[in-house]
């Protein structure tokens, strides 16, 4: 899936992998912390509004968290030293 990066204090990355005639698919979000979640059943029009959004970390958090079932695909970054 590819993504597209974003100004956020809070995500690094955005993805929405739909089929044309999908109206829901899974979402892929990279925090700046470098973990990948998964988010299953996300309308087109959430991952439209949150690359829109003025505070895409604010909308994950309003609109996206605890909603919609998620999988952790990758753990966040050691810190370096």
């Amino acid at each position: 899936m590819q993504r597209t990066f974003v100004e956020s204090s809070t995500l690094r990355s955005a993805g929405h992998d739909a089929q044309s005639d999908a109206q829901s698919a899974i979402l892929e979000l990279q925090f700046r912390n470098g973990a990948v979640y998964l988010y299953g059943l996300v309308p087109r029009s959430v991952y439209r509004d949150l690359l829109g959004s003025p505070s895409q970390g604010a909308y994950f958090n309003q609109i996206i968290r605890g909603k919609y079932p998620y999988q952790r695909v990758q753990r966040p970054s050691s810190p370096r030293h």
